[in-house]
C-alpha cells in the first residue's frame, strides 16, 4: 500500500525514499480545522480467543506470538501498512520492564519496520486500557496520527506471586501495606463491606456462562477473532501444531446449583469463590487508531471515536470499586448520563466488585456485558481492556445504530479506569 500524505484536504504520495510515518502537523492546518478532524477514532481492533492459563490451549505459547497474531491481523485486515504507524504502545502487567523486549520481538515477528517506535505500559488490570488512551494522547498532541494500542498477557508462562523489591517501611503504613493484598481478599472485603451476597454473585457468574455461551453460539464474536496456530505439547512429549479458533473458559452447562457448591477460596466462610472470579488466562488485542482526518483521507473505516476517559483512585483494600467511580467521571467528561449509554463492558474482576459497581450507579442489567465478561472468558491482565474495546465495538457494530459504549475496569493497587466510545452507525 502505498503512503500518503494530507496535504490541504488532499492525498498526496510522500517525498522519494522517506520512511517516517504520515504527520498531519506537517500538512496544511485546514484538516484539522475542520468539524471533528482531530477526532481520535477506532479504526479496527481484533483480539486472539482467550485460554485459560496451565491448562488451555496457550499454556505453551510466548506472549510475543499472541502479541504478533494480532499486530499483523489488524493492520493486514484495514488494509494499512505498518510504516504508517506513529507509534506501537503494548499494555502488559507480568513481563519484566511491562514486557517492552517482548513487544519489540512481537513487533518485528509482526513484520513492522524498525523506523517504528514501540513501547510497554503497565496500569495493571487497565493495562491494555492505557495502551489506548497513550496512542489517543499521542495523537491528541499531534506527535502521530496512527497508532497501534496493544494488550497482551501470558499468565501460564508468568506468575502474579512475585510482588518485586519493596521497602520494609512498607509494613508500616497502612495504605501501602494494603497494595499487596492478594485481589480475592480485597473482593472479600468489597462484599462484607457493602453486603453482596454470595447468591448475587453466583448469580452474576451463571450470566456471564449464559451471556457468553449464547454469544459463541451465535458466531458473535467471529469478527473480532484472530484464529492463533501454536504448538501444544502432548502427555508423551510430542508436540503438534492446532488452531486454536475460540474461547475455552465459557461453560455453558453453567448451573446456580454447581455454582453454590465451590467453597470459597480466600476466606474461610467467605463468598468469593473460583467460580464468581474470573478466569486466569492468556490472551492478547490490538486496536488500531488514528486522527480522523488521516483515516478519512486515507479511506478507512471508523468503528468508533474515543469521547472521554478517566482514571481515578481508591483505597487498595477494595479496589474492585474502582469502576463506580471512574464511569462517572468519564461520563461526565463525555456530557453524558448512565442512561444516554448502550452497553457498559464492565470488567468482572470478581462478581463482588462488579455487582456493586453496576447497583451503586443504577446500570440496567440488560446493558451490562451483554456477551458475557472475564468470569466466563477469562481475564489476561495486560489484555483485558484492549479485548473489552474490541469487543464493545464490534457487538455497536452489530447492532447498526449510533450508540455509547463504556469500557471500565477495576485495578489493582486501588484504581478504576473508564473510557466512553461511540459507535456512528451505518
Amino acid at each position: 500500500m502505498q503512503r500518503l500524505q494530507v496535504i490541504s484536504g488532499h492525498l498526496c504520495p510522500p517525498s522519494s525514499g522517506e520512511k517516517r510515518s504520515v504527520r498531519l502537523s506537517d500538512c496544511a492546518a485546514a484538516a484539522a480545522a475542520a468539524n471533528g478532524a482531530d477526532d481520535v477514532v477506532v479504526v479496527h481492533g481484533l483480539r486472539t480467543p482467550i485460554c485459560k492459563a496451565k491448562p488451555g490451549a496457550f499454556k505453551h505459547t510466548t506472549p510475543d506470538e499472541l502479541l504478533s497474531a494480532v499486530m499483523s491481523a489488524v493492520v493486514k485486515d484495514a488494509g494499512v501498512s505498518p510504516h504508517l504507524l506513529g507509534d506501537v504502545c503494548v499494555g502488559n502487567v507480568l513481563q519484566p520492564g511491562a514486557g517492552a523486549l517482548m513487544a519489540r520481538v512481537a513487533h518485528f515477528l509482526s513484520g513492522f519496520p524498525d523506523s517504528v517506535p514501540v513501547y510497554a505500559v503497565n496500569r495493571q488490570c487497565a493495562s491494555g486500557l492505557q495502551a489506548v488512551l497513550n496512542v489517543a494522547g499521542a495523537i491528541r498532541s499531534g506527535s502521530i496520527d496512527l497508532g497501534l494500542a496493544c494488550g497482551v498477557e501470558s499468565m501460564s508462562l508468568r506468575s502474579m506471586q512475585n510482588p518485586g523489591d519493596l521497602s520494609s517501611r512498607l509494613a508500616d503504613n497502612d495504605k501501602a501495606r494494603d497494595c499487596i493484598i492478594p485481589m480475592g481478599v480485597t473482593s472479600e472485603n468489597v462484599a462484607e463491606r457493602f453486603g453482596i451476597s454470595r447468591e448475587k454473585q453466583d448469580a452474576f457468574a451463571l450470566t456471564s456462562h449464559q451471556k457468553a455461551a449464547r454469544a459463541q453460539a451465535s458466531g458473535a464474536f467471529r469478527d473480532e477473532l484472530v484464529p492463533v496456530v501454536t504448538k501444544m505439547a502432548a502427555q508423551d512429549g510430542s508436540e503438534r501444531q492446532a488452531k486454536v479458533t475460540e474461547d475455552d473458559g465459557v461453560r455453558p452447562g453453567s448451573t446456580l446449583a454447581a455454582l453454590a457448591k465451590l467453597p470459597a477460596v480466600f476466606k474461610a466462610g467467605g463468598t468469593t469463590t473460583a467460580g464468581n472470579s474470573s478466569q486466569v488466562s492468556d490472551g492478547a488485542a490490538a486496536v488500531l487508531l488514528g486522527r480522523r482526518a488521516v483515516v478519512e483521507a486515507l479511506g478507512l473505516p471508523v468503528l468508533g471515536v474515543l469521547r472521554a476517559s478517566a482514571v481515578v483512585g481508591v483505597p487498595p483494600d477494595v479496589m474492585g470499586i474502582g469502576p463506580a467511580f471512574a464511569i462517572p467521571e468519564a461520563l461526565r467528561r463525555a456530557g453524558l448520563g448512565v442512561a444516554d449509554v448502550d452497553v457498559f463492558e464492565i470488567n468482572e474482576a470478581f462478581a463482588s466488585q462488579a455487582v456493586y459497581c453496576v447497583e451503586k450507579l443504577g446500570i440496567p442489567w440488560e446493558k451490562v456485558n451483554p456477551n458475557g465478561g472475564a468470569i466466563a472468558l477469562g481475564h489476561p491482565l495486560g489484555c483485558t481492556g484492549a479485548r473489552q474495546i474490541v469487543t464493545l465495538l464490534h457487538h455497536l457494530r452489530r447492532r447498526r445504530a449510533r450508540a455509547y459504549g463504556v469500557v471500565s475496569m477495576c485495578v489493582g493497587t486501588g484504581m478504576g479506569a473508564a473510557a466512553v466510545f461511540e459507535y456512528p452507525g451505518l
